[in-house]
Order: C-alpha cells, then sequence, then structure tokens
C-alpha cells in the first residue's frame, strides 16, 4: 500500500512538472491559427529558434553549473553546416564545372574542397550539425574538466574559443564566404516537404524541434546521470568523494548542450535563409546568457520564455522610432533590475506566486474545516 502511494505521488510530481513544458508546447503550435501573416510567422519562428539556444544554455548553467559563454560556437557550427548542404543544392549560383559555390569562384578556387563534399548529402549534413558541436565541445570539456578548470576560466575559455573558430572562419574566405557568410541558399526540403522560410511547414518544424529540445532536456534532468550533474553542481567535491568521475558527468552535459545548440544553428540557417559569422560572434553568445538569466536559468522553460520575450522585446524597441536609439540602454536596465530584484528569473517569481497561492488556498481550505467541526461540534 504505502509503495502504491509513493508511485501516485511521484507520478502526480512528474505531470505537474511536465505541465509547464506541455502548455507552452500546445500555445506554440497554436499560434499559427492567430498570426495570419507569413512576415509575423517568420519572425516568431525565429525567436522559437533563439529559444532552443537559450535552453541549451539553459542545460549546461542552470542544471551543469558550467556558464559557457561560447555557447554561440555551437550554435554557427551547426548553422554553418546547414548552409553548405542547401549551397550546394542552390543551381542557379553554381557556376563551375564541379558545382562550385558562387564565393568560390570568385576567390580562384578551382576544386571543391575535400571537407564540402560530404555535404552533398543532406543527412550527413543534419548529422554533423549535431555530432560537430557536440564533439567540439566534448573535446574542449576534456581538457578543461579533466584538468579541474571551474568557474570564471571555464567561461573565459569557451569565450575564447568561440573567438578563435569565428575568426578562422572569416579569415578563409575562398572556403566559408568570410564576412559576407554563405547566402543564396536552396530551401530545405525533407521527405518531399519543401520548407520555405515563411512558410507554416518551416513554423512547424521549428515548433516540433521546440517540444523535442524541452523534452530531450528535461528527460536528461530527470535521470540518473541528470540527477549526479546537478550533484555535481552544488557538491562537486562531495560528488567526487563518493567515486563518480566529475569529469564524465560534466562532458556529457556539456556535449549534450551542444548538440542542442547545434540544433538551433541548423533551424536558424533554415529560417534566415543564410549563416553569418554573426552567429559565432560575442555579442549573441552574451545576450544567450542574458535571456536565460531573465527566463530563469533553472528552468528550462523558464530560459525558453526569457529568450523568446527578451529577443521579441529588442526587435520591437529596435524597429520602433522612439526608442531608435535607446532601445540597448532599455534593455540594459531591464537585465539590471532583473538581476537584482528576481536573482531566479522570471520562472523564479512565477513559481514564488505559484506557493503562495497554494498557501492562500491551503489556509483557506484549513479554515473551513476548523468551521465544519466547530459547528458539528456544537450541535
Amino acid at each position: 500500500m504505502p509503495s502504491n502511494i509513493s508511485n501516485s505521488s511521484g507520478l502526480q510530481r512528474l505531470i505537474a512538472q511536465l505541465a509547464p513544458l506541455l502548455i507552452v508546447s500546445a500555445l506554440v503550435f497554436a499560434l499559427p491559427v492567430l498570426l495570419n501573416n507569413d512576415f509575423l510567422l517568420n519572425k516568431v519562428a525565429r525567436y522559437l529558434v533563439l529559444g532552443i539556444l537559450t535552453i541549451s544554455l539553459g542545460l549546461s548553467w542552470g542544471f551543469g553549473g558550467i556558464l559557457n559563454l561560447g555557447q554561440a560556437m555551437s550554435f554557427g557550427l551547426g548553422s554553418y553546416a546547414m548552409a553548405m548542404a542547401l549551397k550546394l543544392k542552390t543551381v542557379p549560383v553554381h557556376t563551375g564545372a564541379s558545382g562550385l559555390p558562387d564565393f568560390m569562384v570568385w576567390n580562384n578556387v578551382q576544386h571543391l574542397p575535400w571537407f564540402w563534399e560530404p555535404f552533398r548529402s543532406l543527412s550527413f549534413a543534419i548529422a554533423a550539425g549535431l555530432l560537430v558541436p557536440a564533439l567540439v565541445a566534448a573535446g574542449l570539456g576534456w581538457f578543461m574538466f579533466r584538468g579541474r578548470v571551474t568557474g570564471v576560466y571555464v567561461s573565459i575559455i569557451t569565450l575564447a574559443t568561440m573567438v578563435v573558430i569565428n575568426l578562422v572562419i572569416i579569415d578563409q574566405q575562398s572556403y566559408t564566404g568570410g564576412f559576407n557568410g554563405i547566402t543564396d541558399l536552396a530551401q530545405l526540403e525533407l521527405f518531399g516537404v519543401a520548407f520555405d522560410a515563411y512558410g507554416r511547414a518551416t513554423y512547424y518544424l521549428v515548433a516540433g524541434c521546440v517540444l523535442l529540445s524541452l523534452l530531450v532536456a528535461f528527460a536528461f534532468t530527470k535521470s540518473r546521470a541528470g540527477l549526479i550533474v546537478q550533484a555535481i553542481r552544488d557538491h562537486e567535491s562531495r560528488v567526487r568523494y563518493f567515486g563518480y568521475d566529475v569529469a564524465l558527468y560534466q562532458i556529457f552535459v556539456f556535449a549534450l548542450s551542444a548538440a542542442i545548440a547545434g540544433l538551433a544553428g541548423m533551424l536558424y540557417t533554415v529560417v534566415m535563409e543564410f549563416a553569418s559569422p554573426t552567429f559565432l560572434g560575442v555579442q549573441l553568445s552574451l545576450s544567450v546568457v542574458v535571456w536565460c538569466a531573465v527566463g530563469g536559468r533553472q528552468s528550462l522553460v523558464g530560459a525558453f520564455l526569457g529568450a523568446v520575450l527578451v529577443a521579441g522585446m529588442q526587435g520591437a524597441l529596435s524597429e520602433s522610432a522612439a526608442f531608435l536609439e535607446t532601445w540597448t540602454l532599455v534593455m540594459g536596465a531591464l537585465f539590471v533590475l532583473v538581476v537584482l530584484f528576481l536573482p531566479k528569473g522570471l520562472a523564479g517569481l512565477a513559481q514564488a506566486i505559484w506557493r503562495w497561492v497554494a498557501q492562500r488556498r491551503q489556509a483557506a481550505s484549513g479554515a473551513v474545516a476548523r468551521g465544519v467541526s466547530q459547528t458539528e461540534g456544537s450541535t
């Protein structure tokens, strides 16, 4: 009997934890019904992709305690992987006997480089968009976590690595497009469906990936490995004392976070129709940290909503004539206020309100129960 009660309470707790995730996902899928505008739908899809990127940082920072200031590196690698495949499928811009991309012809490249050849396969490109960021993160994590590098030093190393890769991409203009990035891409086609950047199919592809990312990240946080990662975040020395390979778990969550960021990068290329070195830029990487902090870094749904809301506000303010010159100051002030008064972000505020409501309801029900018992006693 007690085991049945504990199982039932555990199931109820799991459903309660899943409820916000499923509600937000349902709203994301229902949004096209309200937005009968392809341009707005594309804009929202962009914000959703940035939300996926922020989920990935929330996983490593909020649950793993690893503040990665170079999260845009994985995002950019995924973006370029998809762009390379779609560029090779863009027939109008192929010039030369080997079907070279236009920027290679302009830079006097005679043959398609060997590392571009596998990207003729879209399947390879999708796999590379997930695995390359994960492998780069795992390799970087091996050096950092095996060497017991922690805290601000991890942030500096990840930021420096991202800057180096960004500079390499810009410098190798003949093979990457340099400052201009990779443009004039073909539409993504999967299973006979063409994903136009401004079409509903692309929006639903992004929405499906939002749900997938949330579920994968949630499943990991509730798994045995995820619980150990959270224990390492709170008491690393104690977990090491119990014989766990701390570095291995840190490397895994770091790589999983990078793979999710790579998925976001691939989707961003599909939505934006180009890849750019700015996708690996410092500004984007630091913006993701801000979005995650505002939404709540220890809440996957909070991190996602923080990105969508803040990025949406940034877009609206930057396009407004009234805030054209001052929108960065407004966003900076918002971030300062959140850090000072909402250290757990919007998710922490929502949890506090929910606990207050629950306590009020419990107190009210207790008062009613006492009134009933007193009435029964008097009769």
